[in-house]
C-alpha cells in the first residue's frame, strides 16, 4: 500500500478547514475564540484568518466587549461569497431552492410529478435549477454546487437504489451532470433532514441523536459521537423498514410488517380506508382531515391515529434500546402534523416500550426547521466540500 506523506500545503489546508468549519458551524467567533477552539497558535489563526478574509470567504461581523481590553472582532463566513442549491425529490413533487452561505432562501421552484421516474426527476431538477438561478442575482459561475436529496440508498458514487420507487442502481449524479456544469452531490433525504437539523435546528448540541423522517415513507438519520453513521454501504438509517409486526401489512418495499406500512402517511390512510373511513384528495389533505376527524370525535379516525402513535412509539422505543440516543427529532410533513397534536402522548407511549434507563436519558422533540428542511440539508452538501477544502473553490467542471 502506498503511503502518502503529509506536506506543508496539506497541513495548511487542514488548518484552514478547521478554522472555517468552526466559524461556519459555531460562529460568529473572534480570533481569540478560534485559538481556544482549534488549539492552533494565535499567530496561525491570525495568518489563516487574514488569508480567508483577503479571499472573500470570511468577513468581519461586528465586535463584542472583552474584559479589560479592546473589543473583540467577530468573524463569519461571508454569506454572498458563493451560493448553493438544494433539491428535494419527493414522490409527488420536486423542489429546488437557492441559498446564500447563511442558508437564507433566495429563490424556490416547485414541480409536481405524477411518477418519480429517473427521467422525470432529472428533467424537473434541472428545470428547477435553471429557474432559481434565473430568478436571482446569482450567476451559474457563483454556484458552488447542487445537492440532491432522494429516497433510497445512495452509494458513494451517487448511484441510487430506491426499492419503493422501483429504482435499481440509477446513476443519478451522472445523469444530472449531463445537463449542468455545476457540481452535483446526491444523498438520502432522511440523512439530509438530519444534517439540516443537526447543523441549524433541533439537533444542535447533541452528539448522539436520531432524526426521524415520517412522510409518505419513513426513514432516519443516525448520528453517533457527533458524526453521521452510514453503515458498511450507506444504508444505515432505513428504520422505516424494520419489522414491527411479524407477517403484517405489506410494505411498498415488498416485505411484510415494516414500520413504514403502519406509520407512513400512505400506510396510515390505507388502514383508515380499510376501517371504513373516507380519505379523499391528495395525500396531505387526506392526512390533515384524518387528524381533524380524530380530534372531532370520529371513533374510526381516533382509533387509527391512536394505533399510529402506538406503532411510532414502538419504533422509537426500538431506537432508544438499540442506539441509546440523547435526542430523537421527529420531522417529515406527516411526522410534524402528528407531533404537533400528539407529541406528549407519543412520549408517554415510548416510555411504555423502552427500557427505563435509556428512556430517561432521551429527549423527543420536533424538527425546528419546518417541512422544507430536506432541501436545506441537501444544499449543505456543497458547503461540506467548501469547508473540507478550507475555502478553496474547485472549478465548475470538477465534481
Amino acid at each position: 500500500m502506498e503511503v502518502r506523506r503529509t506536506t506543508v500545503r496539506d497541513m495548511r489546508r487542514s488548518n484552514r478547514s478547521v478554522i472555517l468549519s468552526s466559524i461556519y458551524r459555531e460562529g460568529p467567533l473572534s480570533r481569540q475564540e478560534l485559538t481556544v477552539r482549534t488549539s492552533l497558535s494565535a499567530a496561525s489563526v491570525s495568518n489563516l484568518v487574514g488569508e480567508l478574509i483577503a479571499e472573500g470567504v470570511v468577513e468581519e461581523a461586528g465586535s463584542v466587549e472583552s474584559e479589560g481590553g479592546r473589543p473583540r472582532v467577530l468573524l463569519r463566513v461571508a454569506p454572498t461569497f458563493k451560493y448553493v442549491a438544494g433539491a428535494e425529490v419527493g414522490e409527488t413533487r420536486v423542489r429546488v431552492e437557492l441559498f446564500d452561505l447563511a442558508m437564507n432562501v433566495l429563490a424556490r421552484a416547485d414541480h409536481p410529478i405524477s411518477s418519480p421516474t429517473p427521467e422525470e426527476v432529472v428533467k424537473h431538477v434541472l428545470e428547477g435549477l435553471s429557474a432559481v438561478i434565473a430568478s436571482s442575482d446569482a450567476g451559474t459561475e457563483q454556484i458552488l454546487g447542487l445537492g440532491v436529496a432522494v429516497s433510497g440508498v445512495v452509494e458513494d458514487n451517487a448511484v441510487v437504489d430506491a426499492q419503493t420507487l422501483g429504482w435499481d442502481a440509477v446513476p443519478l449524479a451522472a445523469l444530472l451532470a449531463e445537463g449542468t456544469d455545476i457540481p452535483v452531490h446526491v444523498d438520502n433525504g432522511a440523512n439530509m433532514l438530519g444534517q439540516a437539523e443537526m447543523w441549524f435546528g433541533a439537533g444542535r448540541g447533541a452528539t448522539d441523536a436520531v432524526v426521524a423522517l415520517v412522510g409518505s415513507g419513513v426513514g432516519s438519520a443516525l448520528v453517533a459521537g457527533g458524526s453521521s453513521y452510514r453503515g458498511a454501504r450507506s444504508s444505515a438509517g432505513e428504520w422505516g423498514h424494520m419489522t414491527i409486526v411479524y407477517g403484517g401489512r405489506q410494505c411498498r418495499c415488498g416485505a411484510l410488517g415494516c414500520l413504514e406500512a403502519y406509520v407512513g402517511a400512505e400506510g396510515v390512510l390505507d388502514r383508515y380506508r380499510v376501517a371504513g373511513g373516507t380519505a379523499d384528495g391528495d395525500e396531505e389533505t387526506a392526512f390533515v382531515e384524518l387528524l381533524a376527524s380524530a380530534s372531532n370525535g370520529s371513533e374510526p379516525a381516533a382509533a387509527i391515529v391512536s394505533d399510529t402513535i402506538g406503532y411510532l412509539a414502538a419504533g422509537f422505543a426500538n431506537l432508544v434500546n438499540l442506539v441509546n440516543p440523547e435526542r430523537i427529532v421527529l420531522g417529515g410533513w406527516a411526522g410534524l402534523l402528528l407531533g404537533e397534536k400528539h407529541l406528549d402522548e407519543l412520549r408517554a407511549e415510548v416510555g411504555k416500550h423502552a427500557l427505563r434507563r435509556p428512556y430517561a436519558q432521551v429527549s423527543i422533540v420536533l424538527c425546528e426547521l419546518g417541512r422544507d428542511a430536506v432541501a436545506l440539508g441537501a444544499a449543505t452538501l456543497p458547503v461540506v466540500r467548501l469547508l473540507r477544502d478550507g475555502g478553496a473553490v474547485r472549478g465548475l467542471s470538477g465534481n
